[in-house]
């Protein structure tokens, strides 16, 4: 069974920075063969793509957080990376990881990030 931990989450203040990671881990499993993306959701609103890495490296993102926030992988370590740059209040929200190929999805259970001052 995979699992996925996201982890660096937490309170920061308007222009401030986060690194959330997510790992995954499971027998035989290796997230080289997963598209990844980091996804949130703030209270009352859908979940929402935030950014996105392909098996390839290829990345996009939500046009929101475009030239503030990379999102990095490394297979090796199974692990997914968000660097997060200047922080808003609006970034506010549960952050989610999303492991996703032809055959399977994973989500972890989210990390809270707060923006506030």
């Amino acid at each position: 069974q995979v699992q996925l931990v996201e982890s660096g989450g937490g309170l920061v203040q308007p222009g401030g920075s986060l690194r959330l990671s997510c790992a995954a881990s499971g027998s035989s499993f290796s997230i080289s063969d997963y598209a990844v993306g980091w996804y949130r959701q703030a209270p009352g609103k859908q979940r929402e793509l935030v950014a996105r890495i392909f098996r390839g490296g290829s990345t996009n993102y939500a046009d929101s957080v475009k030239g503030r926030f990379t999102i990095s992988r490394d297979d090796a370590k199974r692990t997914v990376y968000l660097q997060m740059n200047s922080l808003k209040p609006e970034d506010a929200a549960v952050y989610y990881c999303n492991l996703v190929n032809y055959a399977s999805a994973y989500w972890g259970q989210g990390t809270h990030v707060t923006v506030s001052s």
